[in-house]
């Protein structure tokens, strides 16, 4: 059985009605599971089983605690069970504490597996977002000027979509010839709307 000092220190600190019950639930763990590993997180004894926390003690000053964490869907432990411990008698019996332990462990096995095959699975691809219509002052623009309409045929999907997008935005009609007017200088510059921020 792999102990950690701290968790010796923190029952061995523990109140006198304490000690027995921690060093009984602490054997039933390392008997449920043999590979588990002993920490101590935020002051208490905490028990990790496949790379995560599964049981945890606590000792207070007139009962103990025993905690489960992340067992992905196990169901809580009844906490007149676990939850109010003020002696050793107040525990069920060593085989039905390592019975909820190896429960525990292997719902904790079980999340571990379902993140990591979450990781693995790729992200479904976003469909392509349908290039708006061309305006038709926007397109008799760009034909005037073959700079211009060249340099827009050649940009992304997206810096197409900006210029387009631009132009249909506005709400009066002089704004949207000067946009227009814009467009078509800096396409002949063959830059984007947004060419600044790039």
């Amino acid at each position: 059985m792999k102990k950690d000092a701290r968790v010796d220190a923190y029952i061995e600190k523990s109140a006198g009605f304490a000690r027995p019950v921690l060093k009984a639930l602490r054997s039933a763990i390392h008997e449920a599971c043999p590979d588990v590993e002993e920490k101590v997180r935020w002051g208490m004894p905490s028990f990790d089983v496949n790379g995560g926390p599964v049981c945890q003690l606590a000792a207070f000053k007139a009962h103990c605690r025993f905690i489960f964490w992340n067992t992905g869907g196990m169901a809580n432990t009844p906490d007149d069970m676990f939850g109010h411990i003020t002696s050793e008698k107040d525990l069920p019996s060593k085989k039905a504490i390592v019975a909820i332990v190896k429960k525990a462990a292997a719902a904790r096995a079980r999340k571990t597996k379902e993140k990591a095959n979450e990781k693995k699975s790729p992200m479904p691809k976003r469909a392509a977002k349908p290039m708006p219509k061309m305006p038709a002052d926007l397109g008799a623009a760009l034909a005037k000027d073959k700079k211009a309409k060249a340099a827009f045929d050649a940009f992304s999907p997206s810096h197409k979509r900006e210029y387009i997008e631009w132009i249909t935005d506005a709400k009066h009609e002089a704004t949207r010839t000067a946009r227009i007017q814009k467009a078509i200088a800096q396409c002949a510059q063959k830059k984007s709307l947004n060419w600044k921020y790039a």
